[in-house]
C-alpha cells in the first residue's frame, strides 16, 4: 500500500476549513447579539448623566424601596417607604420585559389592593425586568428597573 503524503494542497485546505468555522461562528454569534439587542435605555446618554444626582437624591428623599414577585399567576409589584409601610403612589407607569429583547414586551395595568399593586400576568420562566416610573403626590419622580426571576 502506497504511503499518502500531506502536501501543501491538504494544509491550505486544513487552514481554510478551520479559518471557515471560525468565521462561520462568529458571524452567527454577531448576528444573534444584533437581532436580540433591545436597544437603547436613554436617547442621550451625556444628558442623561448629567441629570443622574438629581434625579438619586429625589429617589433618596422619597425612600421608596421597589420589590417584584410572580404569585398566583398575578405579578405583584410591593412599594414600601422607609418605615417598610405600602405607598400608594400617585401615578405608575411600567413596562415588563426580558433583558435580552423586546419580543415579550408588555405594559400592565397594575391596581392598588392597599398593600401592593397586582396584575395577572403569565410570565415564562427566567429573568424578568419590570421599568418603571412612579409619581408621589408632589410630582416627584421615581424611576427604576426591578429584576425578578420567573421559576419553572
Amino acid at each position: 500500500m502506497a504511503e499518502r503524503k500531506f502536501t501543501g494542497k491538504h494544509a491550505l485546505a486544513v487552514f481554510v476549513a478551520a479559518f471557515t468555522v471560525i468565521i462561520g461562528v462568529n458571524l452567527v454569534l454577531a448576528y444573534s447579539a444584533v437581532k436580540t439587542f433591545p436597544g437603547l435605555e436613554v436617547k442621550n446618554s451625556y444628558v442623561a448623566s448629567q441629570e443622574f444626582n438629581t434625579r438619586l437624591k429625589e429617589h433618596q428623599a422619597l425612600g421608596w424601596e421597589i420589590r417584584a414577585e410572580v404569585k398566583g399567576g398575578l405579578l405583584i409589584l410591593h412599594i414600601t417607604d422607609q418605615s417598610g409601610a405600602p405607598v400608594q403612589v400617585a401615578e405608575l407607569q411600567a413596562v415588563v420585559g426580558r433583558a435580552t429583547h423586546v419580543r415579550d414586551d408588555f405594559t400592565p395595568d397594575f391596581s392598588f389592593d392597599g398593600t401592593a399593586y397586582a396584575t395577572p400576568a403569565t410570565l415564562g420562566e427566567g429573568n424578568w425586568n419590570v421599568r418603571l416610573v412612579a409619581r408621589d403626590s408632589d410630582g416627584a419622580e421615581f424611576a427604576q428597573r426591578v429584576p425578578f426571576y420567573v421559576k419553572g
